[in-house]
């Protein structure tokens, strides 16, 4: 007898597929669309309002200038210590790297409460500045506060990232390289430089995205200076603008997206840079 078209493996699939289906529309579609058409409730202006109001364009300008700089700093100190570890051989090496990579089992939230610890009103360094100098310094609770949170919470990652890529790296080359007389210097620029060129550029945009839409981390410490995710947050908890908040949202959601667009087009295509 001939089975049902239930029993067909294409309604199997399409029955297995279902509840995945359903659990993308109901909790990815539906909001990002709600998301969308939100800001339209208050007028088309409304869209626009991280370009048009001074305050939220400087919480934009915070948020990207504070991201660039823990970027760059990331892939700079990340680099040097991921391609130490990858290419030398020492006693505790597995210890040290564990411990390095420790801070990406903390939220934001407790990074932030570290750099309160050590910066904060009642930190140590206020601590000591009050024993030397009689005053109580502090600077967790501004940009310097933030940029040593986000750059503390960044650098695991580039770190396990760079040590993973200098170990696939081809050594020939190098050799070759150190063959011929290349220098150090030289054997950096044209020999590890291009070959850790699409890990640099991947990576970058990772912690890129990830400082502009860190949120516990500013939650803790953004008591002076401003960034986007504080400026949200506020609209939509503490002045119930729903519909200011999805604008910004859509604002740092386009912002961060066309920096990972622009690391997958050319990160896929070195020959085009």
């Amino acid at each position: 007898m001939k089975q049902p078209n239930a029993w067909n493996p294409r309604w199997r699939l399409l029955a297995c597929a279902a509840p995945a289906a359903v659990f993308f529309a109901a909790f990815w579609l539906l909001p990002v669309v709600r998301l969308l058409t939100l800001p339209a409730s208050k007028g088309w202006s409304t869209y626009f309002a991280v370009l048009t109001d001074s305050r939220y364009l400087q919480s934009m300008a915070n948020t990207v200038a504070l991201s660039v700089a823990v970027t760059l700093a990331t892939l700079v100190l990340g680099a040097a210590v991921g391609i130490y570890l990858a290419r030398h051989a020492f006693a505790g090496k597995r210890m040290l790297l564990s411990l390095l990579t420790l801070p990406l089992s903390f939220p934001g939230v407790i990074i932030g409460f570290f750099v309160i610890l050590l910066g904060g009103r009642q930190g140590l360094v206020a601590d000591i500045g009050d024993s030397l100098f009689g005053q109580r310094i502090t600077f967790a609770y501004g940009l310097l506060g933030l940029f040593l949170a986000y750059l503390y919470f960044s650098l695991p990652r580039a770190i396990a990232t760079y040590a993973a890529a200098a170990e696939a790296m081809n050594m020939q080359l190098e050799e070759a390289a150190r063959s011929l007389g290349a220098s150090r210097l030289r054997v950096a620029r044209d020999v590890w430089m291009p070959e850790l060129a699409p890990t640099t550029l991947a990576c970058g945009a990772i912690l890129f995205a990830t400082s502009m839409g860190a949120f516990g981390t500013a939650f803790t410490l953004a008591s002076k200076f401003e960034v986007i995710p504080i400026t949200i947050y506020n609209e939509f908890t503490n002045y119930a603008n729903f519909a200011l908040a999805a604008s910004l949202s859509i604002a740092l959601g386009l912002v961060t997206w066309l920096v990972l667009f622009a690391a997958r087009r050319f990160g896929a295509n070195p020959v085009a840079r």
